[in-house]
C-alpha cells in the first residue's frame, strides 16, 4: 500500500540538500553560514516575539547558500540581506561576520 510518497524522489531531494549544504560549508561564505547555523533558537526569538523570525532565519540560510552557488560577492550578499527586511537585518547583526556590514 502506498502513502503517496516516492522514496526515490525523497532521497534524491535529501541528497541535493546535503550537497548544497556541503558546497556552502566549503564556499566563500562558509564562515557566515557556520555563524548563522550557530545562532540559538533563543537568539533568533529575541529579535521579535513573533514566529516570522524563524522563517526569516531559514530564508537567510537559503540566501547564503544561493549566494555561494551563484558566486556572488560580499556586497551583493549584503544587498540581498537588506532586501529581506528588518528582521533579516536584525538576524545579520547577531552574526559576527555580518554585524558591521548591515
Amino acid at each position: 500500500m502506498s502513502n503517496g510518497i516516492n522514496l526515490d524522489d525523497m532521497f534524491a531531494e535529501m541528497e541535493r540538500a546535503a550537497n548544497r549544504a556541503e558546497k556552502t560549508l566549503n564556499g566563500q561564505f562558509s564562515k557566515i553560514y557556520k555563524e548563522l547555523r550557530n545562532l540559538s533558537p533563543e537568539e533568533i526569538d529575541s529579535i521579535t516575539p513573533d514566529i516570522t523570525d524563524q522563517k526569516e532565519y531559514e530564508r537567510m540560510i537559503a540566501l547564503v547558500q544561493e549566494a555561494t552557488e551563484r558566486n556572488l560577492n560580499q556586497a551583493q550578499l549584503i544587498e540581498r540581506i537588506k532586501n529581506l527586511g528588518d528582521i533579516a537585518i536584525s538576524i545579520a547583526r547577531k552574526v559576527p561576520s555580518l554585524s558591521n556590514l548591515v
